[in-house]
């Protein structure tokens, strides 16, 4: 069977050798012809070689020294060689080092040639499948890794990694904690909007969200929510670090004492001052999974988390305020400064509840 796109280039100095090798095999392969190492370096720059068949001893350069030249440029090439006894040694070496695919005695049987070279093409095809597999595997590894990237922009990489683990039960088993929430709201913000246009709203909102969010990672809490101009941060799910209660503290207390930066930033879009209020508590919730099989985003739900948003629902009359609840207090109380309120009724309460306003580290 013809394999005319397979290309072959045979180097000898003896001229009735390359008609010969032209002869035999013209009708099923792409043949090339070179009487010397140097000519077909030359022939090689010109045309693209799958095989290159080359004799041994020829004068100036050796058919291994040939061959050992082009390899760094022509790495993918099928090289063979063809020798006298004398020189079988040497040759059996360069196949040990990688240089040289078969060795053929000179002269040649027809039969052997013809079969080495079918085991030559065969061998070039499969390079070149896997070649061409490595290269679409590294495209999908890569494509991979950027929708990775765009993923844990939405998905916290904790939550993708213990997913992409679960070889066993339900993605949607939840889990009891106990951990800390921070909720950030700028206080009047829907007139404060309607001051801008809606692409100046967004570029707000995105300043805003960075230098918060900024803050929350290096208190290593989590942004599990955006919604609007809110912000909803947990610590200690779904990754847990030593000290959520106070790093939920100290987070809030950063925010606020950044609020300045912004308002100088924006005095001249906004008619009045930006103000934020952010509440705080620590309890137990049910952190998971939530959704369907077609939608799915990871949350915490539970008493803990609605009374943390009625705490910040509380700094809409008292801005510029971060307020917590009496167990945030009680596991801070030794690295913060704050001061009780009075006991008060919050929406969804039946009983009133103890409050302290941060007034700063101690």
């Amino acid at each position: 069977m013809a394999h005319k796109k397979f290309s072959i280039l045979y180097v000898d100095d003896e001229e009735h050798c390359l008609v010969s090798f032209a002869a035999t095999f013209r009708k099923d392969y792409k043949i090339f012809t070179a009487k010397s190492g140097k000519e077909g370096i030359e022939m090689m720059h010109n045309d693209k070689i799958n095989l290159i068949i080359t004799d041994q001893r020829m004068p100036e350069m050796t058919g291994i020294q040939f061959l050992e030249k082009i390899i760094p440029e022509y790495p993918d090439s099928i090289r063979m060689i063809l020798t006298g006894f004398s020189d079988i040694e040497v040759i059996i070496e360069a196949i040990n080092s990688g240089r040289v695919f078969r060795y053929i005695t000179k002269p040649w049987d027809e039969n052997e040639l013809r079969m080495t070279i079918e085991n030559a093409r065969q061998l070039y095809a499969l390079q070149v499948s896997n070649k061409e597999l490595m290269t679409e595997l590294k495209k999908k590894v890569e494509e991979q890794e950027q929708t990775l990237k765009l993923f844990i922009k939405y998905v916290p990489e904790q939550v993708i990694e213990k997913t992409l683990k679960n070889n066993q039960g339900s993605i949607f088993e939840g889990e009891l904690r106990n951990i800390a929430v921070l909720f950030c709201d700028i206080r009047g913000f829907t007139p404060m909007s309607e001051e801008l246009s809606p692409k100046e709203v967004v570029s707000f909102l995105n300043d805003y969200y960075a230098t918060m969010t900024g803050i929350v990672k290096q208190f290593n809490g989590s942004v599990n929510q955006l919604v609007g101009d809110e912000i909803f941060v947990t610590f200690g799910a779904p990754e847990s670090y030593p000290d959520n209660e106070a790093n939920a503290v100290f987070c809030g207390i950063k925010m606020m004492e950044n609020l300045p930066r912004l308002n100088e930033k924006y005095q001249k879009k906004f008619e009045r001052e930006i103000q934020m209020g952010i509440g705080i508590n620590y309890g137990e919730v049910i952190a998971g999974n939530l959704g369907s099989e077609d939608r799915i985003r990871y949350s915490v739900t539970g008493d803990t988390v609605n009374t943390g948003k009625r705490i910040e629902s509380i700094t809409k009359e008292f801005p510029n305020s971060v307020l917590i609840s009496d167990t945030i207090y009680q596991k801070t109380k030794d690295v913060v400064n704050a001061k009780a309120w009075e006991p008060l009724y919050v929406k969804g309460k039946k009983d009133k509840i103890l409050v302290y306003e941060v007034l700063g580290r101690k």
